[in-house]
């Protein structure tokens, strides 16, 4: 079964279809390029989106990816609520962690490139407080992530990101 995606890039965004049954994350985590099918493409400075068939992105390349499919959520998952700046987006949303996770102490890191998120809400530039609802779901590519508030340490989940208290930033 196909998979209907929104891949938002640095450039703008491509909505279509992954022909591809599993999980967007799987497709994702797969690595190479994602074959977009049926796509328009809008780049941030478009009004409104153009056909343009067939694309491939580079999933290196990907920001935000959203999918109509039912992704795999941790059972008892503790969802802590985060603040992003993924250039040219800023996000707001929860990420799960497993109950009683200490990042100081945890011996797991996070594997993939990917980060899920629930109740994303997204802005085009780095102003949270700007942020419109965006899906339920997505999936952030967490080596493009710049800035990142918590209310727990999430070095590990975003290497090179400047870690900022959720505290000290614009609740949206």
């Amino acid at each position: 079964m196909a998979i209907r995606v929104d891949v938002y890039t640095a450039l703008g965004v491509a909505r279509g279809v992954v022909a591809r049954s599993g999980h967007l994350r799987d497709v994702l985590e797969a690595g190479g390029d994602l074959r977009v099918e049926r796509a328009t493409w809008q780049s941030l400075d478009d009004v409104a989106p153009a056909p343009v068939g067939e694309m491939r992105i580079t999933v290196d390349d990907i920001v935000i990816a959203v999918g109509d499919d039912e992704p795999s959520i941790p059972v008892h998952a503790s969802w802590h609520e985060l603040r992003i700046v993924a250039p040219p987006y800023a996000l707001a949303g929860e990420m799960p962690t497993l109950p009683g996770y200490d990042p100081g102490r945890a011996l797991a890191r996070p594997t993939g490139e990917f980060v899920l998120l629930r109740d994303v809400r997204m802005a085009v530039g780095d102003d949270v407080g700007l942020a419109r609802p965006l899906a339920p779901l997505a999936h952030v590519n967490r080596y493009v992530v710049e800035r990142v508030a918590a209310d727990l340490m999430l070095g590990f989940y975003f290497p090179g990101a400047i870690l900022e208290d959720v505290d000290e930033t614009v609740h949206a």
